[in-house]
């Protein structure tokens, strides 16, 4: 029986800082650094706020962010030896449900409809472990709970961290005892 895992998306397989960024900037003109995100919460990086979370609820927000670079080839070699999962909490705003959906078909063809789970609270999710940017999610969770350096979490010091797609297959392998 293999162990599960399930992933984020945002800001885990889908980087979402880059694609806000670029909307942004599109938008309103300003130019923010990626280093300016470092440590606060996402939409408070940006000049004016409000401004900034309007861009959530735009129209490809979510379906045109780019993919977190080692991801694709990461989750096709945990397969081998883990149930995969995506776990997205996808109810929030309007257009993230089929986006992240179609984001996720285009970009994640080998992961099929039966392990993408989306949700409102992820505190239901009882896989062996989680990887995700966000405490609210990380600090409920059942299993192992890893979390994914994003931007808005550089401070943060609570639960095993990894910094990239490499670590984490290595990390995730190492409990399991596959080298």
């Amino acid at each position: 029986m293999k162990k599960t895992v399930a992933i984020d998306m945002d800001n885990v397989i889908a980087d979402i800082e880059t694609n806000w960024i670029k909307l942004y900037e599109q938008e309103y003109g300003i130019r923010v650094e990626k280093e300016e995100l470092l440590g606060k919460p996402e939409d408070f990086a940006f000049p004016d706020p409000a401004a900034a979370r309007s861009l959530i609820y735009k129209p490809g927000f979510f379906r045109n962010a780019p993919v977190i670079e080692g991801a694709i080839e990461a989750l096709k070699e945990l397969q081998e030896d883990f149930e995969v999962y995506i776990v997205s909490a996808a109810m929030e705003f309007p257009n993230s449900l089929p986006e992240k959906y179609n984001w996720l078909a285009e970009h994640f063809p080998f992961i099929t409809w039966r392990n993408i789970i989306f949700c409102g609270d992820k505190s239901v999710i009882g896989t062996d472990f989680l990887i995700d940017d966000h405490l609210k999610n990380l600090d409920f969770h059942k299993g192992m709970p890893i979390l994914f350096t994003a931007g808005h979490n550089i401070n943060v010091t609570k639960h095993t961290r990894v910094n990239n797609w490499a670590e984490a297959v290595n990390l995730l392998r190492e409990h399991v005892g596959v080298v």
